[in-house]
């Protein structure tokens, strides 16, 4: 990670975004505080299949498609016999 004055940032901020952009996070920090983080996005649009996000969207499509939404929320009217 890189960590980088807020007001370097600012000045700068064309060539951070081009390091986030390939990869590298940048903290922004002012008088040793940290303020943010600057990473590249990711990107929902992106066509790799082998993307951690991808396949994770994927999969809840997936699952979207068979899921069973049932109240869980309402008293069943069972008892648990948790204080037994």
């Amino acid at each position: 990670m890189i960590t980088v004055n807020i007001s370097d940032l600012g000045s700068n901020l064309l060539a951070y975004s081009k390091r986030a952009q390939q990869g590298n996070r940048i903290e922004a920090t002012s008088k040793n505080v940290s303020l943010a983080t600057v990473c590249s996005p990711t990107n929902p649009g992106n066509r790799d299949t082998t993307h951690p996000g991808n396949v994770a969207r994927a999969r809840l499509r997936e699952l979207a498609e068979t899921a069973v939404i049932r109240d869980v929320v309402s008293p069943t009217g069972e008892s648990w016999g948790a204080m037994e």
